[in-house]
């Protein structure tokens, strides 16, 4: 009997998958045979030196690249080979993103950007839904910003309203990535605490690619890439922890 994987307790999951980029010599293999899976409720850190393929995985993991080898599953979803026309359903019904760069629409202001999924969904939040992203904008410290266009807002700001745009239609999966990159260090704590409130409180889980020490220390697991591999996985570490196996891995590339 095959185990699924919400059996797992997973959200998503990656089996034997590979990815190159090139032909020839030239070729570079972003990741080499991958099995790995993010925790349902679980925030977890991806970490790696640069071209180490935690970008990649991110990816692919999403439904925003393919592999060249390998299955992936969002749920109990075999999303491998899935058309196009429904990846892009499923990744809008099921995956929020958080990007380093806010990615929020420069022409509406914080209420439609966090609405978006819903309009592109061709639907307004039912009663249920709208009571929950109420409690969000709340819970984010946004509630008097809703009618301010990103222009108008800071920095910790628009990633908050990303943050409630990522978690309204409560996805299967969250990604980070990079999502304090653009944040000075006060508000980039915040995001972060943001995000480990959304897996405590609400049971998302969340998958962030990064490859700053302090932000993974917010993470209750920690993957780390190396030449396309996972070479190491541990609990929740300090950032000195994490910095020393980053030195460690640097060292004997």
């Amino acid at each position: 009997m095959t185990i699924t994987t919400t059996e797992m307790g997973l959200a998503a999951r990656v089996a034997g998958v590979s990815r190159r980029f090139g032909v020839g010599h030239g070729a570079v293999v972003a990741l080499d045979d991958v099995s790995v899976g993010i925790r349902r409720g679980e925030f977890t850190a991806i970490m790696g030196p640069s071209g180490s393929g935690k970008s990649t995985l991110m990816h692919i993991m999403a439904g925003l690249d393919s592999s060249d080898g390998g299955n992936v599953w969002l749920g109990d979803t075999d999303i491998t080979r899935l058309p196009d026309r429904e990846l892009t359903l499923l990744r809008r019904r099921r995956i929020g993103f958080v990007f380093q760069s806010f990615n929020l629409v420069p022409t509406l202001d914080a209420r439609s950007n966090i609405l978006l999924p819903f309009d592109l969904d061709g639907r307004k939040p039912n009663v249920d839904e709208s009571r929950w992203i109420e409690s969000l904008v709340d819970t984010l410290g946004i509630a008097g910003r809703l009618t301010h266009r990103p222009h108008e807002l800071s920095g910790g700001q628009q990633q908050r309203v990303a943050i409630a745009r990522a978690l309204a239609t409560r996805p299967d999966l969250v990604f980070a990535d990079e999502p304090t990159g653009n944040l000075d260090s006060r508000s980039g704590r915040e995001v972060l605490t943001l995000l480990t409130e959304a897996c405590s409180r609400f049971g998302q889980s969340i998958a962030m690619v990064t490859h700053d020490p302090i932000a993974a220390s917010y993470a209750d697991r920690i993957l780390f890439l190396a030449d396309g591999r996972i070479v190491d996985e541990r609990p929740r570490s300090t950032p000195e922890e994490i910095s020393a196996l980053m030195l460690a891995m640097e060292a004997t590339r």
